[in-house]
């Protein structure tokens, strides 16, 4: 009995320290529950063990007590393994494929807006981080005591699109010169203009990673929440700029298997507390619940197992996937996943895209057949090969009604020296642009050099007379600049009628076509009547 007690006594004692380092969830779900679990009983056999060899030593009594360890642990294995694989995609390929719903019926022009390159996210996440990590370096005093955390949460703060990231205490000395009062603040990067601000904090920030003891942020989460597991934490701001982690919490079937958002903890940095959420009912500033891992397996779970476990094996009929990689965009206060839809067989083409929405995971997908991203990356950077430069991941926009890839292609410094525009449904179609012009330079670039289908459903068409005339050169191309009886203004490349447009005069009545309402319209079709 005293053997017993003091076996106990000392697993626990060890427990509690591996506990306290390791910070497993208690949850049977959780693999990390049974790993730490079985190091408890290895502990708690080995003490017993010790205390079982005497001056004699107790051959049969270590043998016994070793044996019951192997057993114990083996029992565990074949138990996960076993229920793993009676819930795995071989008999619950339906529910697999079930995890997301994906709305199919949606059409792209009718969906998505035409682009606006003055909300238009142009800054990835590295030329971000490279914009914050300037700002810090202007301040001396703040560098030495802290460094920029590589978050860069992208978030739509008051429909302006920001990255957002915190600062953390630059090492364990610095925590404890810094800790009564906190990190200072937060960066935000403006993904439109590059606009890159460092926010300086009233109180500073308690509870963060690179704090120690009760102050980590995931001890601090742990022993609030000791049953929960964590997904993927992001940092972000509130409507009136105060800073919040985050952290959505996982809920499984069988050991791992099947992971879904249960809840969603927002936990204040400041003063550690915290309020558990149900999915539905998070609050609207904040863009991330879904973390882009767990929205692409699930979508790579619909399109492999939707037809049959069998057939994502075998026949592969209708399997497709997720391509390689993923960008975010922003919509109606909301941040979107995008990603390519493509076959199994990676023919380097797709079949559509999808859009998720990140905190409701509502997705729609879009039968846009056309070039994969890769495809298209490659063919941008083949109209510069001599610079060797590297394209970004591309924007997927809504250019002139017709789905197009934006990216840009950066040099080995990690700066922006030229813009890509690549057409979806055939990549040969691109152009290129030198950033230094501006965005809108390069879009209205690409329109005029790239001989486009141009959807007629969705065209505005009128008659207008014009009142007055001008023309201008930009780029090498001749541009005219019409009045109407109105006063609305129009812009037209000579390309678009190269046999009328020279000879327009004031008082001609002429029929043109175009696909929204602007200050200055872009007319893409015109006759003379």
């Amino acid at each position: 009995m005293k053997r017993n007690f003091i076996s106990l006594l000392v697993t626990a004692m060890i427990g509690f320290i591996i506990y306290y380092f390791t910070l497993p969830a208690l949850n049977l779900h959780s693999l990390g529950f049974w790993v730490y679990l079985s190091f408890l009983m290895a502990i708690y056999f080995i003490t017993l063990l010790c205390f079982s060899i005497d001056s004699r030593g107790n051959i049969i009594r270590s043998v016994k007590l070793l044996g019951g360890l192997g057993i114990s642990i083996c029992v565990i294995i074949f138990g996960i393994i076993a229920v793993d694989f009676i819930l795995s995609p071989i008999f619950q390929s339906n529910s697999y494929s079930q995890r997301i719903k994906i709305n199919d019926d949606k059409e792209f022009t009718k969906e998505i807006p035409l682009v606006d390159f003055n909300t238009l996210p142009l800054l990835d996440k590295a030329s971000s981080q490279k914009l914050g990590d300037r700002v810090m370096g202007q301040m001396p005093e703040l560098v030495s005591q802290f460094y920029v955390s590589d978050l860069y949460t992208q978030i739509n703060y008051n429909n302006t699109i920001l990255r957002v990231t915190p600062l953390e205490y630059n090492g364990f000395f610095k925590y404890l010169s810094n800790r009564k009062d906190g990190v200072k603040g937060y960066i935000t990067v403006n993904s439109v203009t590059g606009e890159s601000n460092l926010i300086k904090l009233e109180k500073g920030m308690k509870y963060v990673p690179s704090a120690i003891f009760g102050k980590d942020l995931g001890r601090h989460l742990r022993f609030q929440y000791p049953t929960k597991v964590f997904g993927e934490m992001s940092f972000e701001i509130d409507n009136d700029g105060n800073p919040y982690w985050i952290i959505p919490t996982i809920k499984y079937q069988g050991v791992g298997l099947k992971r879904e958002i249960d809840t969603v903890v927002i936990l204040d940095p400041i003063t550690g507390d915290s309020k558990q959420y149900k999915v539905d009912e998070v609050p609207t500033w904040v863009d991330h619940v879904y973390s882009a891992d767990l929205i692409i397996e699930q979508v790579d779970d619909w399109g492999q197992y939707r037809d049959g476990f069998l057939n994502s094996i075998f026949g592969q009929k209708n399997v497709v996937q997720t391509t390689d990689g993923y960008n975010y965009t922003t919509m109606n206060d909301d941040v979107y996943l995008y990603t390519g839809i493509t076959s199994v067989s990676s023919d380097e083409s797709n079949i559509g895209f999808i859009l998720t929405n990140m905190r409701t995971k509502e997705t729609n997908f879009y039968a846009v057949p056309g070039a994969e991203e890769y495809s298209a990356m490659d063919s941008a950077k083949g109209q510069v090969q001599q610079m060797d430069y590297d394209a970004t991941f591309p924007l997927l926009i809504n250019l002139n009604n017709r789905a197009t890839y934006l990216l840009s292609l950066k040099d080995d410094a990690g700066l922006v020296k030229m813009y890509a525009f690549v057409d979806v449904e055939d990549y040969q179609k691109v152009v290129i642009t030198d950033s230094a012009k501006g965005i809108q330079t390069a879009a209205d670039n690409y329109l005029n050099n790239v001989d486009l289908e141009t959807n007629s459903d969705t065209l505005i068409e009128k008659e207008i007379r014009i009142s007055t005339i001008s023309q201008v050169n930009i780029d090498g191309t001749s541009y005219y600049y019409l009045q109407d009886q109105d006063d609305q203004k129009y812009s037209v490349s000579i390309k678009v009628n190269k046999n009328v447009i020279p000879f327009l005069q004031v008082g001609n009545q002429i029929k043109i076509a175009y696909n929204q309402e602007k200050e200055v319209i872009d007319i893409i079709r015109l006759e003379q009547k």
